[in-house]
């Protein structure tokens, strides 16, 4: 049986243009000899449509094209599709997260998700009714077992601590299943594909299965997703692995108990790597499926703004986007050098607003309202909102999406100014912490030349103030990154930071931050999620709390 796995990029909610991307897909697998055609999970919605799903003309929508999709392709392979689908029961959620299976124009059977994800990004059982019972769909001959994404995620023997109780896996090798197929919207952090591919291929040994998983690629909102399809034999080995970050069709022939071929696309698992590969996939497909073309950002000459710069000019194209120099009277002539060096070497338009003149307007308008007041963190915080304001009228009138520059640090302690720098649409690195942004930069830079090497060594400043460094107010960003790792990723609290050697005062001091700072990450643009837990959907922690 040859089995054509469709890597595709659909957008969420658009149920015409994802018809139109599993189409196209149908009629090249087609063309390949595949005999059934296997799409990601709610491919024809685009994962995830969140409320989307709440509204019945959307899941009727999606019903509809379902039924038009079908008579299109009717004259070739079958196509298991990801979709809505509602449940007909009067109790329970009112969906299922199905696969549904067209063929010889006709809609149906339909193969439903067993383990619905509520953590995280997820929130799954906010929609969705579980499956029970084996998912088998019979074709050509063979019993091929039908699995939705979190299906698969469950094994007894791989995970310590099993979310569910359940494992449908298992439940199918029971069942007589000859193959394992699934359908999956697996979003994308750092180191995640390896761990994905250990687990796939721990399951194929252990039920002598071959096992074949179809990933959505592509970004939405927040949400990254790197493809990466692949198939592994019956005896646990990677035997086909579609592109990383691309849309790819997948080719995997196999026969049950005798044999399994395929190809496995070149890939780059180094950290560096895979951090700019999502990052550029995320803002390309940002932009495009807001329906902006080109995109503005400040340029202070940190290194924030460069590797943001740098990972715009690859998404877009440089003649897409524009850098925006605003310098002030702390401003250093190194960092007005370094903006206009990195500008050169990414072959991007430049802007200059001075905003001297303008702090000047502000002190005078403010010089009876703060009189007796000493001079504090209020004026650099009117510095850094001038330059927002300035930034959002130049979105505003030329029609660009403005890109916010902080990093995962700032977003953490609140190093980061509310209506200011943190104005924008999309925050491109508010995922990196402040070291990653330092080793994604070097990288970039081992392909060709496009961070100034003084960007790269001088002490970050946001030159609010004379001789200003980021370490007068913060750790530094070694001991700093560590702490934050363990809190934020790994959930660990004060006391067991502290068991672990880190300075006590050092650590009570960065928590505290961090929850003080939760009422500007409230109000900050969307974080393109690169490691396990960003601040984003799935950060949701109170603003109001007594710890």
């Amino acid at each position: 049986m040859r089995i054509a796995l469709l890597q595709i990029n659909p957008t969420a909610g658009d149920i015409i243009g994802n018809s139109a991307l599993i189409v196209r897909g149908v009629r090249q697998a087609q063309a390949l000899g595949a005999d059934l055609v296997v799409t990601p999970e709610l491919a024809l919605m685009g994962y995830l449509p969140r409320d989307l799903l709440m509204s019945r003309g959307f899941i009727h929508r999606g019903a509809q094209e379902l039924t038009r999709i079908a008579t299109e392709v009717a004259g070739g392979p079958p196509v298991l599709v990801g979709v809505a689908t509602l449940n007909p029961a009067e109790m329970g959620r009112p969906l299922f997260n199905s696969a549904v299976l067209l063929r010889d124009g006709a809609v149906g059977p339909a193969f439903h998700k067993t383990l619905l994800p509520t953590y995280d990004v997820f929130d799954e059982d906010r929609y969705f009714e579980p499956a029970h019972g084996p998912q088998i769909l019979d074709l050509n001959g063979c019993r091929l077992g039908i699995s939705i994404c979190e299906d698969v995620w469950n094994d007894r023997d791989f995970w310590k601590r099993r979310r569910y109780h359940e494992d449908p896996v298992e439940v199918l090798a029971k069942a007589g299943a000859q193959a394992i197929l699934n359908l999956s919207a697996s979003p994308f952090y750092v180191g995640k594909q390896t761990l994905r591919e250990d687990m796939l291929s721990h399951m194929a040994q252990k039920y002598a299965l071959p096992l074949m998983i179809v990933n959505q690629m592509g970004g939405n909102d927040d949400l990254l997703f790197d493809g990466r399809s692949a198939a592994f034999t019956a005896e646990g080995k990677l035997f086909a692995r579609a592109k990383g970050f691309e849309e790819d069709l997948l080719l995997v022939d196999i026969v049950p108990g005798v044999s399994a071929s395929g190809t496995i696309a070149a890939d780059d698992f180094e950290a560096e790597a895979e951090i700019w590969n999502a990052l550029v996939m995320g803002v390309r497909d940002y932009a495009r499926k807001t329906r902006f073309r080109k995109v503005l950002l400040g340029l202070s000459g940190g290194i924030d703004s460069a590797l943001t710069a740098a990972i715009a000019a690859d998404a877009l194209g440089p003649e897409n986007v524009l850098g925006v120099m605003m310098p002030s009277r702390y401003s250093s002539q190194g960092s007005i050098d370094d903006s206009v060096e990195l500008a050169r070497h990414l072959g991007i338009e430049t802007l200059t607003l001075p905003i001297s003149t303008i702090m000047e307007t502000y002190e005078c308008s403010l010089a009876d309202a703060f009189r007796g007041l000493p001079p504090d963190v209020t004026e650099e915080n009117i510095q850094s909102r001038i330059r927002g304001n300035l930034l959002m009228a130049l979105s505003n009138k030329y029609g660009s999406l403005l890109l916010t520059t902080g990093n995962k640090s700032e977003m953490s302690v609140g190093y980061c100014t509310l209506y200011g720098d943190m104005n924008g649409g999309l925050a491109v690195i508010a995922d990196l912490p402040k070291m990653m942004v330092y080793r994604v930069s070097r990288w970039r830079n081992r392909r060709s030349l496009a961070i100034p090497e003084s960007t790269l060594t001088k002490p970050p400043s946001a030159e609010l103030r004379p001789d200003q460094t980021d370490q007068d107010s913060l750790p530094p960003y070694e001991l700093l990154d560590q702490i934050l790792e363990l809190h934020v990723e790994q959930s660990q609290s004060a006391e067991e930071i502290i068991a672990q050697g880190f300075d006590e005062p050092t650590v009570r001091r960065v928590l505290r931050l961090v929850r003080m700072a939760e009422f500007k990450r409230k109000q900050a643009a969307p974080v393109l999620k690169v490691t396990s837990r960003a601040f984003g959907t799935g950060w949701r922690m109170p603003i109001v709390r007594q710890d």
